[in-house]
């Protein structure tokens, strides 16, 4: 039996929609990719990146408050974000996020 996503502490449906959209369906699955891949796959998928989004996926695995990372804990979680970030730029062939995901949708950029 799969869990709802959105059943998960801090996690609602958006971005249970996003993380089905990266290929993990239910809680169970984003579990066993643990949140640092999860949003590698989010970010893969389209998902614009954002610090707060990566550390809240972090706690809500947790169990605990999105606002409950502080000091060392949130500057090494802003390190793997970082690096995270940079592995993603280099990568070809991603979706793209944000306005370049539109514009794409619509014909305005060019594939080349």
């Amino acid at each position: 039996m799969s869990t709802p996503i959105s059943s998960l502490r801090n996690l609602g449906p958006a971005v249970e929609q996003e993380l089905i959209r990266a290929g993990i369906p239910d809680a169970e699955t984003l579990r066993d990719a643990g949140a640092h891949e999860a949003y590698r796959k989010m970010l893969l998928s389209g998902t614009k990146p954002h610090f707060i989004g990566y550390y809240v996926l972090h706690m809500a695995l947790q169990g605990r408050p999105w606002n409950d990372c502080k000091g060392a804990e949130k500057d090494a979680l802003r390190a793997s974000f970082d690096s995270l970030k940079t592995e993603i730029n280099k990568t070809p062939n991603r979706a793209p996020a944000g306005i370049e995901k539109i514009l794409n949708e619509i014909g305005v950029i060019t594939r080349g």
